[in-house]
């Protein structure tokens, strides 16, 4: 796999999450991570991104009851689109970039 590819492909993890939250990236994820490391790290950079940000949602969630859940909820929301976009850019530059704030479960 050429470069360009490789890179575009990394980049279209992040890129296809916002049509499909789950089944794009993971798509690309599967089919190409055996034939590119950059894909294979930006894939699994993703899905931890994903369980992270999903876990920090529901907590927010459930602390609305308790009123600080009305701060924190837009926080996560738009801390999870800015690093989307991070990650986008980074991956087709060809970096590695590790998202803050995530759980690293898959490794």
């Amino acid at each position: 796999m050429d470069n360009n590819t490789e890179r575009t492909l990394a980049a279209a993890i992040y890129i296809s999450s916002f049509l499909t939250t789950v089944i794009g990236p993971l798509l690309i994820w599967l089919l190409k991570k055996d034939e590119s490391p950059l894909i294979d790290f930006h894939g699994k950079e993703y899905l931890n991104f994903l369980i992270s940000y999903t876990v920090y949602g529901i907590i927010s969630g459930i602390l609305v009851l308790l009123l600080i859940g009305f701060v924190l909820l837009p926080i996560v929301g738009l801390l999870a689109f800015i690093f989307t976009i991070i990650g986008a850019i980074k991956a087709y530059d060809g970096q590695i970039y590790r998202i803050p704030f995530i759980f690293r479960l898959i490794k």
